[in-house]
């Protein structure tokens, strides 16, 4: 399979100001990438890019993805600074904490514009770029709940399963125009997704998940990402033993939905 350098390429990177896109954005930073740094919170953007290998060359873009109509905006800043996007990578993203009789209907359709309408908007703004120049690479994050659902979960797995069906069409889409599409399915990764992820009434979780806490570490995983991205993958699964869990129901579904409904969520 062949490999890209990523050496001078622009990666615009979402949700960089902590977790898995904080860790991608200093190892794509030591792989020589340019960076796009996107979050809520400009003082921690301004952070993760002062820790960035190479710091001034980034570009700290602000961005709420709960706001579609900045996107334009956006877009036209990274476009004035770089003049295009190699690289797209949508880490920005919330779980949920209860099972789906419990959870407001208002907590579904903040997980699912999060995690799933905002990366399709983003990537029709600069997606015909990539066409006109016939070159590209788009990195969506799912998750390895994106193969499969599980208790308490429902909202954030719906969410990354439609991640997977939309990016899946795509990549099959844009093949002819010589743009990639990798979709990343990572499974427990230690940081502070649990913190953040949504109760029933929409409140913040706030504790860190024993499987969270004994998930790999964020840069373990990010490294992981990026030879993903080099090696022009698919699709991949990230994590411990959990990722077994995708072949299981795979190849086995009677055992693994016993299993699952054998779980209790915390």
């Amino acid at each position: 399979m062949s490999t890209s350098n990523l050496a001078g390429k622009v990666a615009w990177v979402t949700g960089a100001t902590s977790g898995i896109g904080e860790a991608l954005a200093y190892a794509l930073a030591a792989e020589g990438a340019t960076l796009v740094l996107s979050a809520r919170r400009a003082q921690e953007l301004g952070k993760v890019q002062a820790a960035c290998a190479r710091a001034n060359e980034h570009l700290a873009l602000p961005i709420d993805l709960l706001q579609p109509d900045t996107f334009e905006p956006a877009v036209r800043a990274v476009f004035d600074r770089f003049g295009r996007v190699d690289l797209l990578i949508h880490c920005a993203g919330i779980s949920q904490r209860d099972t789906a009789e419990k959870t407001q209907m208002q907590v579904d359709r903040h997980v699912m514009e999060l995690n799933h309408f905002a990366p399709v908007a983003l990537t029709k703004l600069v997606l015909p770029s990539m066409i006109a120049r016939r070159e590209g690479h788009i990195v969506a994050i799912s998750s390895l709940l994106g193969k499969f659902g599980a208790p308490g979960r429902a909202a954030y797995s719906a969410s990354k399963h439609a991640v997977i069906g939309y990016f899946d069409s795509l990549r099959a889409e844009v093949h002819k125009h010589g743009i990639v599409v990798t979709m990343i399915c990572p499974g427990f990764v230690r940081t502070n997704a649990s913190f953040n992820a949504l109760n029933a009434d929409g409140t913040p979780h706030g504790k860190m998940d024993d499987d969270i806490r004994r998930g790999i570490p964020s840069d373990v995983c990010a490294r992981k990402i990026v030879r993903a991205i080099k090696a022009r993958k698919r699709e991949v699964y990230i994590g411990g033993k959990e990722r077994w869990a995708v072949y299981l129901e795979r190849y086995m579904p009677g055992l693994f939905n016993r299993l699952v409904r054998g779980h209790r969520p915390k």
